[in-house]
């Protein structure tokens, strides 16, 4: 027991002196760490929304709008049913979340169920008795559309904010089609709404020369076209006529990002494989015809065809400014939301509040430290001050793991610490009171010793790996706070066991060797 390898005692003192150096930057302020050495670590533990304030947002996910483009294309699938066996119908369109439509020759009303139906297998068709046909999605499948509207929702809002450089946001679910975002730090929170509330849904499409604007507002706008609201080069409010269809979806971008052109902000984008050829394609069709590239439902730039852009990269130019640019090349790389979403409650934490909690906590860590380091020495004398001395290096050691691994501070965060520093004593204690035990029975000092680590280890083992797997469990299915509270505690309980059974020990030993003491001051 007494002999401790030499790599032992360097791996041991080298952890301690780097969990001191990782946690130091954490009692300085900012810009006294700029004149430090590059290699000096300069990470410090970042501060959750209860504690240094931020945006609480509560946002709704409106799936209707996907149920409505579902419908809406469904129309198009009774059409492109119905069209090639030419089977007569009339007033064909969308009621509520169903498409309807009145047969002329009610007889074929089992053919024209098979065709719809072998056209998409997932609708329901109902014929009535006076040709009235409804086609509607099923219930399961409509649940499935809203669910997964709602999960693409939360993915496409993470990437947004994690473009925007957040650290540690919350993102998750409430209820059926609700999210809460919390952004702890932000300083520009109407950005952020901006680029939430942005769909991002952009589409290239074909300006249509056949028509003005002031004769679509007359009435007279061409079949397969519609007038959609824009901004023309100088900036000023303007209406563009555009073919319904696109050309190239804006689904096939795969990356954009800002530059600048003759001085001007702009946006670089590029296509996909598909979208590169559909691109080419179609402007090498259309040289010398305006190009309209709209962004939920609005032209923001319709530049005319100059060349064939055969390698599915373009530029994207217009009235931006700089964070504009920046913005849009944002929305274009996290992706269109499937639907809108709705603000339905914002609040901002101010960091006023985050202080309170902060200096609260500080007050219970160093009462609680305090009653600990007395209670120990009053109780084991000397090993109880080897004890408290392990306990420092233990509280250095969580310190650092939070800076290194950028862990997120919350308040229960706090609160996980505090329990650690009571339980952090618990494997000391197990091993002072077996080694009491030895001593009772007529051990030798180091016979007592010795038999008191053997014996105590494996209870020191079992409970701390049972903690262990309840706050794994509790990171794994919790959130936001829940889960602050599970990474101090891990973090926390790996630490103790360390300091525990090699910090202390590798003190006892020493001090043994150097001592050799008839009896245990214990």
């Amino acid at each position: 027991m007494l002999y401790f390898a030499k790599w032992k005692i360097a791996t041991i003192l080298a952890i301690c002196f780097l969990g001191i150096i990782y946690a130091a930057p954490n009692f300085f302020q900012g810009r006294s760490l700029e004149g430090l050495p590059t290699w000096l670590p300069v990470q410090k533990i970042n501060l959750g929304l209860d504690l240094q304030g931020g945006s609480h947002l509560l946002l709704e996910v409106e799936a209707d709008a996907v149920i409505r483009d579902r419908v809406q294309a469904l129309e198009g699938v009774v059409r492109a049913a119905l069209r090639p066996e030419n089977i007569g119908y009339t007033n064909l369109g969308t009621r509520g979340r169903v498409v309807t439509f009145t047969l002329r020759e009610p007889e074929r009303a089992d053919q024209v169920r098979q065709l719809i139906r072998t056209e998409d297998s997932t609708v329901d068709v109902t014929v009535g008795d006076n040709g009235l046909v409804t086609v509607g999605m099923r219930e399961a499948d409509e649940k499935q559309i809203r669910d997964s509207a709602i999960q693409q929702s939360i993915e496409i809002v993470r990437r947004r904010i994690d473009e925007t450089g957040t650290r540690e946001p919350t993102i998750q679910r409430q209820g059926e089609n609700r999210i809460i975002v919390q952004l702890p730090g932000v300083d520009d929170p109407e950005r952020v709404k901006s680029l939430l509330g942005e769909t991002a849904k952009m589409d290239f499409h074909l300006a249509d020369t056949t028509a003005t604007a002031a004769d679509a507002r007359a009435g007279r706008l061409p079949a397969g076209s519609v007038l959609l609201p824009g901004t023309s080069s100088q900036g000023q409010e303007t209406e563009y006529v555009v073919r319904r269809r696109p050309i190239v979806s804006g689904e096939h971008l795969v990356d954009a990002q800002p530059s600048f052109q003759d001085g001007q902000p702009v946006v670089r984008f590029r296509f996909d494989t598909q979208g590169a050829r559909l691109f080419g394609r179609a402007t090498q069709e259309n040289v010398g015809k305006p190009l309209a590239i709209v962004l939920d439902n609005k032209v923001i730039s319709a530049p005319v065809i100059r060349e064939a852009i055969l390698g599915g990269e373009g530029i994207i130019s217009g009235s931006f400014t700089t964070q504009g640019a920046q913005d849009l090349s944002l929305l274009l790389r996290a992706g269109a939301l499937p639907a809108p979403l709705k603000i339905l409650e914002e609040r901002t934490v101010g960091p006023g509040l985050g202080q309170d909690s902060i200096d609260a906590g500080k007050i219970a860590s160093i009462v609680g430290m305090v009653l600990v380091v007395v209670f120990l020495v009053v109780a084991y004398g000397l090993f109880g001050l080897m004890a408290d001395v392990a306990l420092l290096f233990n509280m250095a050691l969580i310190v650092a793991s939070l800076s290194v691994l950028q862990a997120t501070l919350t308040l229960p965060g706090i609160a996980g610490i505090v329990l650690t520093i009571g339980m952090a004593v618990d494997a000391n204690v197990l091993i002072f009171e077996r080694i009491r035990e030895e001593v009772r029975l007529g051990r030798t000092p180091i016979s007592a010793v010795d038999a008191g680590y053997k014996r105590a280890l494996t209870t020191i083992v079992d409970a701390n790996l049972t903690t262990l797997i309840a706050a794994v469990l509790l990171y794994i299915f919790g959130s936001g706070p829940v889960r602050g509270f599970a990474v101090t505690l891990a973090i926390g309980l790996v630490t103790s066991m360390f300091t525990a059974i090699w910090v202390t020990r590798l003190m006892v030993v020493l001090w043994l060797r150097r001592r050799r003491p008839q009896t245990l001051p214990i």
